[in-house]
């Protein structure tokens, strides 16, 4: 005998269409207690599951009960927004890139700045555009920020559902396409009833995070849960990954005990700092536990990178430690991006590129970078551990064996589920 529905699903509440619709009623209700425990096992039960979702409208299967933890949830989709800065993915695009940096309140910000904001963006990208178009064109053309970070959102959609998450992940850069506008539209449009903002920045600062969060809030006011992961710098899978590409830049070195490491972050004014941005501090609590979890005995200095403007930012720069280690006739040098998770002009170019040659001109003989987090399984990881985390969910297991992702996360093409973005 059929028990009867909650109360609060009985004839009052649909008194319209109650008499037409009662046994689709009672089969949807007791599917939430019977096809959960019996759909993993016999394909029938997928079909059954997957068949009265399909035909019965959303008001009637929405209370299908939570599923037990470790089966994916089909009627409840978690949405994970991943930040970004973003990127010019061609030469074109480098000026109106650099016009979106500077119109952005939480960059460029003084007394009257609202009335000004605009023409100095345009004056200021359309100088930088000519000085730093070159840089994009040693490195492709473009920046490849936008596709390693669908990547990393198309790896960690797998992962979660590996993990038991129906989820989908989403990506929303700050000053390019894919904008934040774009990730809302996809969200709105997947039916997400969660949402978790993810800004791939370890370290937190108000011109990184705290911009893409101001974005997001000027854009989203919607009816439905928002968790927030702030930073991540001292997640144990993040350390790993980090460890990990560290450990085989060493293994490129004739001599990987001798080796400077480098950890190279970037740079942000004074001034910042001075009103309370935490980015400094956590910056420096990464180095040290990095090197706590990564057990290198080999001797290491914190340094910044790209500088922009006049004014005063954290320093040593990395032009001056490479001219320090060339001073203490250090021959050997491993540079390691402490703050990016994924490679761009900062590491390709700037770095790679320009940091390698000069410090080859003053004498390093042998100068390696280590490679991007991009889509190591270590850190796809790490961010579902985040996920699962800010939901109260069970966390990734420390294991290395866990670490596994599904195949083929990478490829060009999405992965089922995911929203490939459109600029």
């Amino acid at each position: 005998m059929l028990a009867s529905p909650p109360r609060s699903y009985r004839r009052a509440e649909f008194p319209s269409s109650y008499h037409s619709v009662r046994l689709h009623h009672y089969l949807t209700y007791h599917s939430s207690i019977l096809i959960p425990a019996f759909e993993k096992v016999h394909p029938l039960c997928q079909i059954m599951s997957a068949t009265i979702d399909r035909l019965l409208p959303v008001e009637l299967t929405s209370f299908r009960r939570k599923e037990p933890r470790g089966m994916a949830n089909s009627t409840r989709c978690i949405g994970v927004v991943l930040f970004q800065l973003g990127g010019p993915d061609t030469l074109e695009a480098v000026e109106p890139f650099l016009f979106n940096l500077f119109s952005d309140p939480d960059i460029i910000d003084f007394p009257g700045a609202r009335l000004g904001r605009k023409a100095l963006a345009k004056l200021i990208s359309g100088t930088r555009a000519r000085k730093v178009r070159h840089h994009y064109d040693a490195i492709g053309g473009g920046s490849p920020i936008r596709r390693f970070t669908e990547q990393q959102a198309r790896c960690l959609q797998l992962k979660l559902a590996e993990c038991g998450l129906n989820a989908r992940c989403f990506v929303a850069m700050r000053y390019w396409h894919p904008f934040t506008s774009e990730a809302i539209d996809q969200v709105r449009a997947a039916g997400c009833r969660e949402v978790v903002l993810l800004p791939l920045y370890p370290q937190y600062s108000n011109a990184t995070t705290g911009s893409s969060l101001n974005e997001w809030r000027r854009l989203f006011s919607d009816d439905v849960p928002v968790r927030l992961i702030e930073s991540f710098y001292q997640n144990e899978l993040y350390l790993q990954a980090l460890a990990e590409r560290i450990d085989e830049a060493l293994t490129r070195f004739p001599e990987p005990d001798r080796v400077e490491l480098v950890f190279s972050a970037h740079s942000v004014p004074v001034a910042v700092i001075e009103k309370g941005d935490p980015y400094q501090g956590q910056i420096e609590k990464t180095v040290g536990l990095l090197v706590e979890h990564g057990g290198w005995r080999n001797p290491y200095r914190l340094c910044f990178q790209s500088k922009v403007g006049t004014s005063r930012w954290l320093q040593p720069s990395l032009h001056k430690t490479l001219r320090d280690l060339a001073g203490e006739k250090v021959r050997q040098v491993c540079v390691v991006p402490i703050s990016f998770v994924s490679d761009h002009v900062e590491t390709l170019g700037e770095i790679d590129r320009h940091a390698r040659q000069e410090a080859a001109d003053l004498g390093v003989m042998r100068f390696e970078m280590t490679e991007g987090l991009n889509n190591s399984p270590t850190f796809i990881a790490a961010l579902a551990d985040l996920v699962l985390g800010a939901l109260g969910r069970r966390r990734i297991q420390r294991s290395a064996s866990r670490f596994a992702i599904v195949r083929n996360c990478a490829d060009d093409a999405p992965g089922d589920g995911f929203v490939a973005t459109v600029s």
